[in-house]
């Protein structure tokens, strides 16, 4: 897990983000992947540093040095200070772990936001939502067209939160946690540190039991989890469009976000949001559409690349055909290779190209 903490300046609320980690069949932890060009983590630290935070400290478990690596010096201004967890404590746990280096007071509110979502709903009014309740936890809701996939969170007339449910074929409220909550700190202090725990499954239920005032504050703005490929490319394709907006990008918004270095032909097509990261290359006549291609990847002439992932340092044949696939760091395709709806990547030890479905 990767945490973060951090200090407005005019306000003195500090805050938590949390992003989970998974590969995707890439070697880079997701918190790190670029989307729209620029690691997640960094559209996170852009709408703190937008909302005037100054300082985060980044807890870190799995390949912690690749955060040190990358965030270590700042970023835009901020100072970033990483520490790592020693062992995965689950979302609960790792708060509680992180808390010690929290400075506010035991009634202050602390802002916590999961950094596998992509939101642009108004955090300053969430807080305001909490303070004005005098609430121990608020937690920004959303409206989703099938819960059942994410577990639900039914509220009262007056919004106040009733019930964490898990996920289940007939949920009795189309609204789920969207991932972004103020805390009161003295919440935080109570979780424990010497065992794993998940807030959504233990904190907040306990919290609900015991009697604490647990609120909602629902809000319709662009929201998405990241936690498949294809919504992973949907959030860069919202980004690099101009769906979503982010001060992290790095270019203008358009069809297409082309990183330094990246060589196209000009009789090549680059369309629908996609990216191609730095040092790639397309060849003639090849199109990518709503696609993300990593850093010094080689797409050969004719190549025909749509909705799909592909992972830095891959060789793709000429005439290939990939729609909605995952392509594993540094694979080799040879020409005329055809997927569709397949995850494939080189296996380490046998060398063998290895394809799962999707």
């Amino acid at each position: 897990l990767a945490h973060q903490f951090a200090r407005l300046r005019d306000a003195g609320i500090e805050r938590v983000v949390l992003a989970t980690s998974y590969r995707a069949d890439l070697t880079t932890p997701k918190p790190l992947l670029p989307v729209a060009g620029v690691p997640l983590l960094a559209h996170q630290f852009a709408r703190l540093r937008d909302a005037g935070i100054e300082r985060v400290v980044l807890a870190t478990s799995y390949r912690a040095d690749l955060f040190d690596r990358d965030f270590a010096a700042g970023f835009q201004g901020m100072n970033i200070v990483c520490a790592t967890e020693p062992s995965p404590m689950g979302t609960g746990g790792a708060i509680a772990h992180a808390g010690v280096m929290l400075s506010s007071a035991a009634d202050d509110p602390v802002i916590v936001l999961n950094g596998d979502v992509l939101s642009g709903h108004d955090v300053r009014a969430q807080l305001r939502r909490h303070t004005d309740a005098d609430a121990d936890v608020t937690l920004h809701l959303v409206q989703v067209s099938d819960p059942r996939r994410f577990g639900c969170v039914p509220t009262n007339a007056q919004g106040r939160v009733t019930d964490f449910l898990e996920k289940m074929d007939n949920p009795v409220t189309d609204q789920i946690n969207a991932g972004c909550y103020v805390l009161r700190r003295s919440v935080i202090d109570d979780i424990p540190t010497d065992r794993p725990v998940s807030v959504e499954r233990e904190t907040f239920p306990g919290l609900l039991r015991s009697g604490a005032l647990v609120e909602g504050y629902l809000e319709s703005a662009y929201w998405l989890d990241l936690g498949t490929p294809a919504a992973y490319l949907q959030g860069s394709h919202d980004l690099v469009t101009g769906v979503l907006h982010s001060s992290a990008l790095t270019g203008p918004i358009g069809e297409s976000l082309l990183l330094s270095d990246a060589a196209i032909d000009p009789t090549a097509v680059i369309a629908d949001g996609s990216v191609i990261g730095q040092r790639s290359s397309v060849a003639a006549t090849a199109w990518v559409h709503d696609s993300v291609v990593m850093d010094s990847v080689v797409i050969g002439e004719g190549t025909h690349i749509q909705r799909s992932l592909i992972g830095a340092g891959c060789f793709i044949g000429a005439n290939c055909v990939l729609r909605d696939v995952v392509l594993g760091d540094a694979t080799t395709l040879a020409a005329g290779a055809h997927f569709e709806s397949q995850r494939i990547w080189r296996d380490d030890d046998t060398g063998d190209l290895v394809v799962e479905a999707l």
